[in-house]
């Protein structure tokens, strides 16, 4: 089927390994910082990225003929503004603890240049299919890199998941104690190089 091409499967999967944002094109790091101290809220921002880049993806595909060249930006950032309210708005109804979490940066996806880069680079050259999965497969690499240094951060900073004890009482019995420097911002960037560093020494090792 068209819908599952070759050439839409490599949209989907591409950024999810060699184009990675984060890891590839080194893309959305002031949020992968900023909200990934514990897992839950970098679970929640990667959901939200993952929505709206794929959702705004669409729509500047389906009206990209009729958008004037020398607005094309303002007219992005409308749409994605759109949806950011949406998404806002769903969390404080549903989800407030972790809206509160996440404060500020649920708006500054609008500014979110993974999210304005694929949108410039893919969605305004391409139909609305292609555009989708480009969106979702941005998204779900951001949120990847989320997840993972949100679980590494507060399973060693503070001995749970999610909320719920992982490391046993008997280990703190025996003197083990939570690495506090891991909930510090600094930390989130060690991780996402440890992570960048991998990545690239499995990409691009030399033949």
């Amino acid at each position: 089927m068209a819908l599952f091409s070759k050439q839409n499967k490599e949209v989907f999967t591409n950024p999810l390994n060699v184009d990675h944002p984060i890891l590839g094109q080194v893309l959305g790091i002031c949020s992968a910082l900023a909200v990934t101290s514990q897992l839950k809220p970098a679970i929640v921002m990667g959901l939200a990225v993952t929505v709206i880049t794929a959702f705004s993806n669409v729509i500047i595909s389906i009206i990209r003929n009729t958008i004037p060249n020398r607005i094309r930006i303002v007219v992005q950032l409308v749409v994605v503004a759109a949806l950011v309210t949406i998404v806002s708005q769903i969390l404080k109804a549903f989800a407030y603890d972790v809206s509160v979490q996440l404060s500020v940066y649920v708006g500054l996806i609008i500014t979110n240049c993974i999210l304005m880069g694929r949108l410039e680079a893919f969605a305004m050259q391409n139909k609305p299919w292609p555009s989708f999965l480009d969106g979702v497969g941005n998204g779900l690499g951001y949120a990847m890199i989320l997840v993972i240094v949100g679980a590494v951060r507060e399973l060693l900073g503070r001995g749970s998941l999610l909320g719920f004890q992982i490391v046993p009482d008997a280990c703190y019995d025996f003197g083990y104690v939570n690495n506090g420097m891991m909930t510090m911002p600094a930390m989130a960037l060690i991780l996402v190089g440890c992570v960048i560093w991998v990545h690239r020494a499995y990409f691009y090792k030399e033949k």
